[in-house]
């Protein structure tokens, strides 16, 4: 303790170092919890805020390389956190601050809470919809694995599809899975496969851990870049009971890393199974056709018309011969029925022309001199003349008198 005289006198930066210096012996190290206000980043990278109650405030600042131990969401107006750090005092203004070293929400409940939060906006986007999801490639040659280069997952990873699948071919995007940056390290991974078409799909997670370590895989930015993701992607996040934003957004959920290896390819001793499965089928199937193929051509040579070619050709040479003969027979009946139905038709076609008329006694009358017929008597007067054509030979003949019907005509000549 400082034993304080009428004599001694303090600059202000001298008592304000033995200030600095006594708090900083006091509390080397607390946990202190609060409400955010005045939250500001800079561009530098350091977060600036004050920590509140009902009765007090505390300035705090949080360095950025010591972001990275920052555990959920960045901090905001209002959210109630957890600060892990040490008192100090910034000389130049003569304040006192919390320098944070840890900084994560108050409670699992206020991360449960941002979880839900996220989650619900995401889905009346639509971002968890079954019509979005992609269908796995069941031989992928290319398999994207993003996750930490170092952790137990990767290496169960590699060991499982080399075991199942050693076709597939691995392609690691390392990244950092939780602390300051990770979030935005895996979308860039996600993203930077899909902008090179690196893999046919992706596998994307990392081993169990707290609500806090497995945050990123529940931070916005991860959520998108999967979704907009063009390869198809399995989340692999954690353990079995563990269920992150990732998990919802992904177009399928393995609950743990090693089953996404194991969902991801087939099993090359199943396929060898399928394969000589559908081998013995063909050699079966190609045996059975060669057996009744065979049987056929047996038949065939037991058969009479292989035993006795010449007999067999004979009896079609008779056939041949019968069918002939039966054809030129009904061409000649065809012929002359043909024959009989033209004789016909020529007798009837005579028996309608002008030259058998006349011989029926009919005659032809033409008026003189101008030859025109007459068909009407009506039309005559007595003593013109007229000429008429009869079967054989004609007469000129003058008209004594003329009445235009038959009856009148037979009247006259009765009379």
């Amino acid at each position: 303790m400082v034993l304080l005289t009428d004599e001694t006198v303090y600059t202000v930066s001298e008592i304000t170092r033995q200030i600095r210096r006594s708090l900083e012996e006091e509390f080397p190290l607390v946990r202190v919890e609060g409400e955010v206000s005045n939250f500001t980043a800079h561009s530098s990278g350091h977060l600036y805020f004050s920590l509140k109650d009902e009765g007090a405030q505390l300035r705090c600042v949080m360095f950025r390389s010591r972001r990275r131990r920052m555990i959920g969401p960045l901090p905001s107006n209002g959210m109630a956190v957890r600060a892990l750090g040490q008192i100090t005092v910034y000389e130049r203004s003569g304040q006192y601050q919390l320098s944070v070293i840890e900084l994560r929400p108050a409670g699992i409940g206020a991360l449960a809470r941002a979880f839900e939060e996220l989650k619900h906006r995401l889905a009346e986007e639509g971002l968890f919809d079954a019509v979005h999801k992609q269908p796995i490639p069941k031989f992928p040659g290319r398999i994207g694995v993003v996750t930490s280069p170092t952790g137990a997952a990767v290496r169960d990873i590699i060991r499982i599809i080399g075991r199942r699948f050693p076709l597939a071919r691995l392609i690691l995007a390392p990244v950092q899975v939780q602390g300051e940056g990770a979030a935005r390290e895996i979308a860039l991974a996600i993203e930077r496969m899909n902008r090179h078409r690196l893999a046919d799909v992706l596998i994307v997670g990392r081993g169990g851990g707290s609500m806090e370590d497995l945050w990123a895989f529940n931070e916005e930015v991860v959520a998108r870049a999967i979704f907009s993701s063009a390869i198809p992607v399995i989340s692999a996040v954690g353990h079995e009971i563990d269920f992150t934003i990732a998990d919802f957004v992904a177009d399928l959920r393995a609950p743990t890393p090693s089953a996404a290896a194991e969902l991801v390819v087939p099993d090359r001793q199943e396929l060898a199974g399928v394969i000589a499965g559908a081998r013995q089928r063909l050699l079966s199937a190609a045996a059975g056709r060669i057996g009744r193929q065979r049987e056929r051509v047996v038949t065939l040579v037991r058969s009479y018309g292989l035993r006795r070619p010449a007999d067999l050709i004979a009896g079609r040479m008779q056939r041949l011969d019968e069918l002939e003969r039966r054809l030129q027979l009904a061409s000649e009946r065809h012929v002359a029925l043909r024959k009989r139905l033209l004789d016909s038709t020529t007798r009837h076609l005579a028996s309608l022309g002008p030259q058998a008329v006349l011989a029926r006694g009919y005659s032809v009358c033409r008026r003189l001199p101008d030859g025109a017929v007459v068909t009407d008597g009506g039309v005559l007067t007595g003593g013109e003349l007229l000429d008429l054509w009869f079967a054989r030979g004609g007469a000129e003949c003058r008209v004594e008198r003329a009445t235009s019907t038959r009856r009148d005509l037979l009247t006259l000549e009765d009379s």
